[in-house]
Order: structure tokens, then sequence, then C-alpha cells
């Protein structure tokens, strides 16, 4: 497997401390009097609840091998070519994608899978019809990165949504939204965060790779990772990350 690991230079920043106020954490707006004295005013924000997600080393993981799978959408072409030819018959797609994140030189990474030289992809796939997104993100976690023992497979918990992207036309961009002009969406594609144990066996198909990206190398990087996967990281700061330990 192939994980990318990059270690930033740290700029030197020179740091001018503040006075102590002992306003219990919450920065005060100050303003200044005649006297040239600091008047400590009202709270410049209120603390309010942020998800939390915790993430384990890329180190506490197991990685190993399991049969071929076929894959159909080798590229985005034949992806919409597919979704053409589904669309006839079925309607809208709905598709669903993990975002599974571990840490590795103290900074977030997010595991993808390559397809072929230049395809990048979440873990997920298309809901069947009738089925939820829920149940799908599971099945389809299964089978692209559990290992074929049972007894080794982890239990998936599905978070929050991270984001809804819509596809309006038989085309590669998607929109964080539903223009007001589409009524016949082809494609609603929802991410979800998907919390990893402290610890699991992962088992990718021999055709496929397993990559560790970091998140300064996903962001607004469109031309490589598509608009999607490149949005991930802005997706992932409104969440508190929670880097948590090796274990024993």
């Amino acid at each position: 497997f192939f994980f990318a690991g990059l270690q930033m230079a740290q700029p030197n920043l020179a740091v001018t401390p503040l006075p102590n106020l002992n306003t219990g954490g919450v920065p005060m707006a100050m303003n200044m009097d005649g006297s040239g004295n600091m008047n400590q005013q009202m709270p410049m924000y209120l603390q309010v609840s942020q998800s939390k997600l915790d993430i384990f080393s890329l180190t506490n993981y197991t990685f190993s091998m399991k049969d071929a799978q076929p894959d159909r959408d080798n590229s985005q072409k034949a992806r919409i070519q597919r979704l053409k030819d589904r669309y006839q018959k079925e309607g809208m797609r709905r598709s669903v994608d993990a975002v599974l994140v571990v840490h590795q030189h103290g900074h977030p990474h997010v595991l993808l899978i390559q397809i072929a030289n230049n395809y990048f992809r979440l873990p997920g796939g298309r809901c069947r019809e009738g089925e939820d997104e829920i149940s799908c993100l599971k099945r389809k976690l299964c089978k692209k990165l559990s290992p074929p023992n049972q007894y080794s497979q982890p239990n998936w918990e599905i978070g929050e949504i991270l984001g809804t992207y819509w596809r309006p036309n038989f085309e590669q961009h998607m929109y964080p939204y539903l223009p007001p002009h589409i009524t016949k969406p082809k494609e609603c594609r929802k991410l979800f965060v998907v919390p990893l144990p402290e610890k699991c066996i992962f088992a990718v198909p021999r055709n496929f790779k397993l990559l560790a990206v970091p998140l300064f190398e996903l962001y607004d990087n469109q031309k490589r990772y598509g608009p999607v996967v490149a949005s991930v990281p802005q997706a992932l700061s409104r969440m508190n990350i929670n880097y948590m330990g090796t274990p024993n």
C-alpha cells in the first residue's frame, strides 16, 4: 500500500503575549479609554457546541489484501456513461461515501481508494433501489475494506453527514446545492463521517490501492482529486478533531 506522509516546514512566527485577564479562556474585546487603559468589554464570542471526531494514528491499523474486485467505474468517463444508462431505467442515482480519518506526523489524513493511475475516490458507492443510506454505506465498506473473515470485520459506525452534493447534468462537476432551475437532478451524493475504532484490520482488493492523503494535499486540489474530495478538508474544519494516542 502507498501512504502519503509529508512533513511541512514550520514557519518561524513571533508571538506577542496578551495580558492575563482571567476570563476563563473566553477572549474579550478591548478598547482604550482616554488615559490609555484597557477596559474589559463583552466576550467576543460565546462557547458553542461542536461535533468531535477522535482520530487515531495510522500505525494503529493493520492492512492486508483480498481477492480483486471488478470495478466498472475505473474512470470518470466510464462513471458518467454508466450513470446515463442507469438513469434511463431507475431515475436519479443515490450514492454515499465514507470519510475515514487517521493521523500521521501530527496531521489528519483521509483514506482514499485509488483505481487505475489517476482516479481517486472515497470508499462508498450507489444505493440499491429502496435501500437506506446507512445500510448501503455499511455494505460498501464491508465489500471494499473489510476482511473476508466475518470475525475480523470492523463494526462500522456511521456518523453525521459531512456534505450533500448534486449532479444537475451528465457531467463530472457536482454542486453543494441544487440549482433552482434543475428539476430532475441526475445524482445526489452524500458524504458521511465514519469514526474509526482504535484498532482494526483493513483488507483491500488486489486491484485497488488504499492511500492515506494529508488534508493539505487534498485542499483545493480539484485537478487531481475532483471537486468533492478536494472539499473534504473544508468540511472537516467545522469539527473538533481530537488526536488520540497509540495503544499500549
